[in-house]
């Protein structure tokens, strides 16, 4: 079975130009995107069966992503690297990331400098 590939490009002025087979690029028409009014907006979200609205039931099974795994993985390291490096015990860095406990504030500061400087403090504890 033969594969067949469309590039579609967009010039810098908008419009879209679709590249032949002979390298000629010809215009696309697009037909304009009507702006939609709140009401229209709201129908259109809530007949999303992938997206269904958030209600209070909904919203009690939902569990937040600890900002320490978001952090971590933003560094790329996994979670013995980000113990070792920053002198935080393994069992403490997975019960905050799997929920189980928070951060008090102290640990919560020493995560923000860890944001906002990860390699400086990683320096300075290697030393």
């Amino acid at each position: 079975m033969k594969k067949t590939f469309t590039t579609v490009r967009m010039h810098s002025n908008g419009t879209l130009r679709k590249r032949l087979p002979d390298g000629v690029e010809k215009v696309v028409p697009v037909a304009p995107i009507t702006p939609l009014n709140e009401a229209a907006i709201d129908a259109a979200a809530g007949s999303d069966p992938d997206n269904p609205p958030l209600t209070p039931e909904r919203e009690a099974k939902l569990h937040p992503i600890p900002r320490v795994k978001t952090l971590r993985r933003a560094l790329g390291l996994t979670q013995e690297e980000f113990a070792a490096r920053y002198h935080i015990p393994l069992g403490t860095l997975r019960d905050w990331e799997q929920g189980r406990t928070q951060p008090d504030q102290p640990a919560r500061a020493f995560l923000a400098v860890i944001a906002r400087a990860p390699e400086e403090i990683a320096t300075l504890l290697s030393k």
